[in-house]
């Protein structure tokens, strides 16, 4: 949306002589990211299913909207409407792209703008397209964040010469289609019989902003942020020479670097912050809940100080539950 503002500016060749916004209802409390931006912008907004006047305007442009569009819609403007879409299409179709390309490890990735189709998402023709690598250790955010330039420049191009960009369109290929479905927030909850280190590190790194990772600490719901590979902990090697009867979810306390050592199907992963009525230090959590425990051994594994799986229903949460 900022990247349409400034080529708004009164010249001779100013490529946005008009812009309005169309938002979705906010479902939560507080404003919409968009819908404050266009307010800052002093920018007019609709609220869908309403979209503005009728027939004034050139060409629509869609990002994340999640809605599908009627035809009629589309007609009403002269040169369509464009989807700046953030991957490399046809590789994660869906409203979930960028997670999923974590998710995944995908170690390249992309934006498309494309054309919108009616009542279908993510299908229509391709009009420009740009691959990108994924960079090591990447956040969703992290790489929402990089996408979203590259895809405002991409979009500036593209409506610069609108005309031949459209004639030079093409199809999605056939192969290759993989879908990005909405991630809900049972995939926060850790299986820790199931999955492996890298594989949970994985998951944070994808959900972690919207839904931090969720456990059972002796029946009680726990949160886990700040997560780190066991390979970037000095000295814990050591500690793990004697490991058997660790079982998924055993749970250890590393001194040196203050931190939580939790056992997963195949390898150990580190924690530094537990959410459990508040919010706890490693260091906290191991002397307020752990230490009893390991007052004899610090390195042996306790069964009674273990991680267990939680099984959440797929009903909706509210907003009240998904708080830290």
């Amino acid at each position: 949306l900022q990247c349409l503002v400034h080529p708004r500016e009164p010249s001779e060749d100013s490529l946005v002589s008009r812009l309005e916004v169309v938002t979705l209802p906010s479902r939560l409390p507080g404003d919409l990211p968009v819908r404050r931006c266009a307010r800052e912008l002093q920018l007019p907004v609709h609220e869908w299913p309403h979209t503005g006047p009728v027939g004034q305007f050139d060409v629509g442009v869609v990002a994340s909207f999640g809605r599908l569009l009627s035809e009629d819609l589309i007609l009403q403007f002269p040169y369509g409407m464009l989807n700046v879409h953030p991957s490399y299409l046809p590789r994660w179709r869906g409203p979930a792209p960028i997670v999923h390309t974590v998710l995944h490890g995908d170690k390249v990735t992309g934006v498309t703008i494309m054309e919108i189709r009616p009542k279908r998402f993510d299908v229509g023709p391709i009009i420009k397209q740009e691959e990108i690598a994924v960079p090591p250790h990447c956040t969703a955010r992290e790489l929402e964040a990089m996408l979203s330039k590259m895809g405002a420049n991409m979009l500036i191009s593209v409506l610069k010469n609108l005309p031949e960009s459209l004639k030079n369109k093409r199809e999605q290929p056939k192969e290759g289609v993989t879908f990005a479905p909405k991630i809900s927030i049972a995939k926060s909850c850790i299986k820790w019989e199931e999955q492996t280190a890298a594989q949970v590190i994985q998951l944070h790194r994808a959900i972690g902003s919207m839904f931090p990772l969720q456990t059972l600490w002796k029946g009680s719901t726990v949160k886990l942020l700040d997560f780190v590979e066991v390979d970037d902990v000095p000295g814990f090697a050591d500690q793990l020479l004697n490991d058997h009867g660790a079982v998924p979810g055993s749970l250890l306390y590393h001194k040196v670097s203050q931190m939580l050592i939790a056992r997963c199907k195949e390898g150990w992963v580190g924690i530094k912050t537990v959410v459990l009525k508040k919010k706890l230090t490693a260091v906290e959590f191991y002397n307020g809940y752990m230490h009893s425990c390991f007052q004899k051994n610090s390195r042996t594994v306790h069964q009674e100080c273990r991680f267990q799986t939680l099984k959440l229903s797929t009903t909706k949460k509210t907003l009240k539950e998904r708080e830290i």
